[in-house]
């Protein structure tokens, strides 16, 4: 996509349309239900149209982090992540975070304060959080014990285990992005997207 096109909706005076546009262009994977959850940062003036904004359907949100003008947000489909989060594999590496017996509110609850703890200087960033945002155990894992770094290559995450796999992925994490950003420019509404299949 063009430079200009993501400077104009991105430098739009319509708070509005400037919020769904960032919301379709870092969030199409999870929109066309590729993932369970995705993450992105807005200027703390858009969160004002978060509520009402996906009513009747079956996405939420929860803001983890305000800081310096700026949200970090969690757009999640709640049935879908807690499937996931409550898998062996994903519960092993959250476990040693804390988050033993815990249903997913009380999970996400738990990384807000960690992420207000980072925030505060008390602990540091809780890297668990790539769990939550549908990141394979192997890569959290890895991604922890190497401190980010000895990665075999990166994509929307940093990738330590499976890369052929990864690959694959990315492109279709790519392919719905292309797919949703069209859809938005063409003049569709965030619901009409949402209800199509990629």
């Amino acid at each position: 996509m063009p430079a200009e096109v993501i400077s104009y909706f991105f430098h739009h005076q319509n708070l509005r349309l400037r919020l769904h546009f960032q919301v379709v262009l870092q969030c199409a994977p999870f929109l066309k239900g590729l993932k369970a959850s995705s993450m992105i940062s807005l200027r703390e003036n858009l969160c004002a149209g978060l509520p009402g904004m996906f009513d009747g359907m079956n996405i939420s949100w929860k803001i983890l982090l305000r800081k310096k003008g700026k949200c970090l947000l969690l757009f999640y489909s709640a049935e879908e992540l807690e499937e996931y989060v409550n898998r062996p594999e994903i519960r092993k590496v959250l476990d040693g975070f804390g988050y033993q017996g815990m249903d997913l509110d009380e999970m996400l609850d738990h990384l807000e304060k960690r992420m207000w703890s980072m925030d505060e200087g008390r602990k540091g960033f809780p890297h668990e959080i790539g769990a939550f945002l549908g990141y394979p155990a192997e890569d959290v894992e890895g991604f922890i014990k190497n401190n980010g770094k000895n990665y075999l290559f990166i994509g929307y995450w940093k990738v330590y285990h499976d890369p052929f796999g990864a690959a694959r992925t990315f492109r279709a994490f790519d392919e719905a992005r292309k797919y949703v950003v069209n859809e938005f420019l063409s003049g569709k509404s965030l619901q009409e997207i949402i209800r199509e299949e990629a």
